[in-house]
């Protein structure tokens, strides 16, 4: 095939055809999953929850106890240093 690029192991046309195929294929995907994500935080908010909250609590939730809790520690004092608590 002369798109090859040669035949010592290297990517051929079509296997790269096929890779950046199989990527566009996946970023639809995403935006799908996107789309859902954003109509649950829509349905979240017609129901009275604060979607930002939400959020606040889906990246607490990927931390560790021990790791929020040093986060929280060092944000409560810097805000009492500024006076804000």
């Amino acid at each position: 095939m002369a798109d090859d690029f040669d035949t010592s192991g290297n990517v051929t046309a079509e296997e790269l055809r096929l890779l950046i195929e199989r990527a566009e294929r996946l970023e639809e995907e995403k935006k799908g999953i996107s789309d859902d994500i954003k109509d649950v935080f829509a349905e979240a908010k017609a129901r009275g929850y604060d979607p930002k909250q939400i959020r606040k609590i889906m990246v607490i939730r990927k931390k560790r106890r021990e790791e929020y809790q040093e986060e929280e520690a060092i944000l409560h004092t810097y805000m009492t240093a500024l006076g804000m608590i």
